[in-house]
C-alpha cells in the first residue's frame, strides 16, 4: 500500500511573538534576527523550502485582544501576539526568496469589500508565480470590531455574509475568458472587453459593479484555506475550502473530525470524500536524545506568563477570564468565541476535567495541539499515527522560538520521514494547488 505522504506548512505571524506565548523571552528566539526586517523572512522562507513544506502559513489578529478585564493592557504587557504586522506585505519577499515555497495569508473579509480583496489576492499571486493561499477569516474578536468601529455581528449573520462575500469574489475572478488578451500590436487592441465580464452583484450585504482589474492570476484563484470548527463554520469549509486548517489535541478527536468533515462534504455538497486536505495543528521539540528534548521543552513551557495566557484566552474565546476562578473547571463554561479549539481545551486531558488555569497554559502553548516531544524517530511515529489513524494529510507545525524550531524540525525529522517514505523529496508542480493537492 502506498503511503501517504505529510503536507507540512510552518504557522508563524507576522510579529514579535506567535503562538506559543512568551517565546521573545526564549534564549534562542530570533538570536541575530529582526522579525521587522526582510532577510528575517527570507531565512524562514528558505529554511522550510529547505525541508520541503508545502507553505509559510501567516496567521493574524487585527487589534490587540482587549476582552480580559475588559482592557489590552495584558495583552501589550506580556506580547500576546502584540505586536503583529500586516500579513499580506511579506508574502513578495518570502516567495521572492524561494522557488516552491507557498504563503496562506489570513486575511478577514469582515472590514474589505470583496473587490480589493480579490484585487489584492490576484496581484500576490501573480506576483508569487502561483503560490498563494487565502485563510478566509470573518473576524471573531471584539477587539477587532471596536478597533474598526464597528458593531460585531451575530455570528449566523457573520457567515450568511461570508456566503455572499465568496459569491463575489468568485464572479470577480472567474469574470475574465481564457482568450480575452488579444495585445495585438498591430490594430492596438490589448483585450476584448465582451470577454472581461462586468460583475454586477446587488446582494443584501454588497453592491459591486465593475471588472475586476487584475488579469487571470496563474491559479486562477488562490488556494482557499479554512479552519472551521463550529457546525457552520464546518459546513462553510466543507463546502469551499481546498484545505483545512484544525487543532485537536489527540488522534480520537482528529479522526472524528475527519469522518465529520467528509460526511459533510460528501452527503451536503456533493464533493468526494477526501478531496479537501486536512492539515492538523501540531507543535514539534525535537533533540538528539529524549531527555534534552523534554529539557528543551521544558524550558519553552517556563517562558509562559500565567496572565498573558489569561488575555490569550479571553480574546480568543470572547469572554473574560480575570473573572473566573482559576480553579474552576472549563468543562463547566460556555464561551462565544471560537467553539472548536474550546473543544481542544476541553479534551486536552482525555476528557478529565480542566480548570482554567490548566487552559489558560496549555492554550497559550499552542492552542491546544498536541505537543511532539523527542528524538526524530519520536515525533516521525506520533506523526504517522496521525496520519494513518487520525486522518491527517499534513500538519501545521506551530513555532516556539524561531527560526531555531524549523532549522531543528528541517535538519532532524525532514530526513527521517523522507527515510520513511512520508515526505516529498523534490516539489513536482509549478503551483501551490499543485503540490498541495499531491498524495
Amino acid at each position: 500500500m502506498t503511503k501517504k505522504k505529510a503536507h507540512l506548512l510552518g504557522f508563524i505571524q507576522h510579529g514579535v511573538n506567535s503562538h506559543a506565548t512568551g517565546m521573545w523571552r526564549h534564549p534562542k528566539d530570533k538570536v541575530g534576527w529582526n522579525f521587522a526586517r526582510p532577510a528575517y523572512w527570507e531565512h524562514m522562507a528558505r529554511t522550510m523550502e529547505r525541508g520541503f513544506f508545502d507553505a509559510m502559513f501567516i496567521a493574524d489578529e487585527l487589534a490587540p485582544y482587549n476582552t480580559h478585564a475588559n482592557s489590552s493592557d495584558e495583552t501589550v504587557r506580556w506580547a500576546v501576539q502584540c505586536p503583529t504586522h500586516e500579513p499580506s506585505t511579506i508574502v513578495p519577499i518570502i516567495t521572492g526568496a524561494t522557488t516552491h515555497l507557498g504563503v496562506g495569508v489570513t486575511l478577514s473579509t469582515a472590514f474589505e469589500h470583496p473587490y480589493s480583496m480579490c484585487r489584492r489576492l490576484s496581484s500576490l499571486d501573480h506576483l508569487s508565480g502561483g503560490r498563494v493561499a487565502w485563510n478566509i477569516v470573518s473576524s471573531y474578536s471584539k477587539s477587532e470590531w471596536e478597533a474598526y468601529g464597528a458593531e460585531m455581528s451575530e455570528r449566523t449573520e457573520r457567515y450568511e455574509r461570508l456566503e455572499e462575500y465568496m459569491e463575489v469574489c468568485y464572479k470577480l475572478w472567474d469574470s475574465w475568458e481564457p482568450d480575452a488578451i488579444i495585445a495585438d500590436k498591430a490594430s492596438g487592441i490589448y483585450a476584448d472587453p465582451a470577454k472581461v465580464h462586468e460583475v454586477v452583484h446587488e446582494g443584501r450585504y454588497f453592491r459591486c459593479r465593475g471588472r475586476h482589474f487584475v488579469a487571470p492570476s496563474p491559479q486562477g484563484r488562490p488556494v482557499m484555506w479554512q479552519a472551521g470548527s463550529s457546525g457552520r463554520g464546518r459546513d462553510f469549509a466543507a463546502k469551499h475550502a481546498e484545505a483545512i486548517f484544525a487543532v485537536h489535541p489527540n488522534v480520537d478527536r482528529m479522526r472524528q473530525y475527519a469522518d465529520d468533515l467528509n460526511e459533510r462534504m460528501h452527503g451536503k455538497f456533493d464533493r468526494p470524500a477526501g478531496s479537501v486536505k486536512l492539515i492538523y495543528g501540531l507543535q514539534t521539540v525535537v533533540a538528539e536524545t529524549r531527555s534534552e528534548a523534554k529539557e528543551k521543552y521544558e524550558r519553552i513551557v517556563a517562558n509562559i506568563p500565567l496572565e498573558g495566557a489569561l488575555a490569550w484566552i479571553s480574546g480568543h474565546f470572547g469572554l473574560d477570564f480575570s473573572k473566573i476562578p482559576l480553579g474552576e473547571f472549563v468543562q463547566n463554561i460556555e464561551v462565544p468565541g471560537i467553539q472548536g479549539l474550546f473543544e481542544s481545551i476541553i479534551y486536552a486531558k482525555g476528557g478529565a476535567p480542566v480548570t482554567v488555569r490548566e487552559a489558560a497554559l496549555i492554550y497559550a502553548q499552542g492552542m491546544g495541539m498536541p505537543v511532539a516531544v523527542g528524538t526524530a524517530a519520536d515525533i516521525a511515529d506520533q506523526m504517522e499515527t496521525y496520519m494513518d489513524v487520525g486522518g491527517a494529510d499534513g500538519f501545521m507545525l506551530a513555532a516556539t522560538y524561531t527560526p531555531g524550531c524549523y532549522e531543528e524540525f528541517v535538519d532532524l525529522v525532514v530526513p527521517e520521514l523522507q527515510r520513511r517514505g512520508r515526505l516529498r523529496t523534490r516539489y513536482e508542480g509549478a503551483t501551490l494547488r499543485d503540490n498541495l493537492m499531491e498524495t
